[in-house]
C-alpha cells in the first residue's frame, strides 16, 4: 500500500525496461504514482503514461531549468491539460533552483510566479521544486499564490519552514535521502513532523536509497522510505504506508 508521490517513470533512463520497472513497483506494493513533468514533452509523456496505467497520475509543468526556453504557447498547453485531463492533477515540477547560475533567477522567477498563478487560479496543488531558494519560493507563494497547496518535494529545508509551509496548505516530500545515514536533518523532520502532511517519494531514477545507493532508483524503492519513516517515528510500517496513501490521495483529490 505506497504511493510514490514523485517519480519520473517517463525518463530516459527507463527506456529499455520501462514494462519491467513498473511491474517490480507494483510487486512492492506501490499502488499509486505521479509521474511529473519538467517541460512540454515530459509533461506530455507523463500524460502518456497516465492514459495507459490505472495506477499513474500525472503533474504538467516547467522545470526551473527550463526555464530559459519556454514555448509560447506552453502556460496555454498546461491549461488544457489540467482543463480536460482527469488524471493530470497537479501543476508540476515548478520552482526555483539556485544551485547553478543558470537560468538566471529572474528568468526562473517569472515561469515560477506565472505557474503559481495558474495553480491559484484553475486551484490545483502545486509540485514545488526548491533547491537552494527557500526565501524567494516562500516570497513568490505568499504573493502569487494565495490559497494555493501542494507538496514540497525533496524537502530540504528546516522543521521550522516545513510547519509554516504546513499552515500554508503544503505537504513534504521524504524521498531517499531521507535514508541516507547522514542525513540528520532530515530524519529529525520526518521523526517530528504532523503525521497528516508527511508523503513518500522515490524522484526516480535520481536518490536512490540504500541498500541500492549508486544505482538507478525506481519506484519499488520507496518501500525503503516508507521503512525509515516508520523506525524514525517509532511506527509500524504498514501504518505508515496507510498514513502516506491517505496523505497522497487527499492532496491530489484522487478518490
Amino acid at each position: 500500500m505506497l504511493f510514490d508521490t514523485h517519480c519520473h517513470i517517463n525518463d530516459e533512463a527507463f527506456a529499455e525496461d520501462r514494462q519491467e520497472m513498473l511491474e517490480r513497483a507494483f510487486a512492492a506494493g506501490v499502488e499509486y504514482m505521479l509521474c511529473p513533468g519538467t517541460n512540454l514533452e515530459t509533461s506530455a509523456s507523463a500524460v502518456q503514461l497516465a492514459h495507459e496505467y490505472t495506477q499513474v497520475y500525472a503533474a504538467v509543468g516547467i522545470h526551473p531549468e527550463d526555464a530559459a526556453s519556454v514555448p509560447a504557447e506552453a502556460f496555454s498547453q498546461i491549461r488544457r491539460w489540467i482543463v480536460e485531463e482527469p488524471k493530470v492533477v497537479a501543476i508540476g515540477e515548478v520552482g526555483l533552483d539556485y544551485h547553478w547560475p543558470e537560468p538566471v533567477r529572474q528568468v526562473q522567477q517569472e515561469v515560477f510566479i506565472e505557474q503559481v498563478e495558474l495553480a491559484a487560479e484553475l486551484d490545483v496543488p502545486l509540485v514545488i521544486h526548491d533547491r537552494e531558494a527557500h526565501g524567494d519560493v516562500v516570497d513568490i507563494l505568499r504573493r502569487y499564490g494565495k490559497g494555493c497547496r501542494g507538496i514540497f518535494h525533496c524537502y530540504s529545508g528546516s522543521f521550522e519552514m516545513a510547519k509554516e509551509l504546513i499552515k500554508m496548505g503544503f505537504y513534504i516530500g521524504f524521498g531517499g535521502t531521507t535514508v541516507f545515514p547522514k542525513s540528520h536533518k532530515l530524519k529529525d523532520i520526518a521523526a517530528r513532523l504532523q503525521a497528516d502532511r508527511i508523503l513518500l517519494e522515490t524522484d526516480c531514477p535520481y536518490l536512490t536509497p540504500p541498500p541500492y545507493r549508486g544505482k538507478r532508483n525506481e519506484p519499488a524503492y520507496v518501500r525503503f522510505v516508507a521503512k525509515e519513516i516508520a523506525r524514525l517515528r517509532g511506527r509500524d510500517e504498514e501504518a505508515v504506508q496507510q498514513m502516506t496513501m491517505e496523505n497522497g490521495k487527499r492532496i491530489f483529490s484522487i478518490p
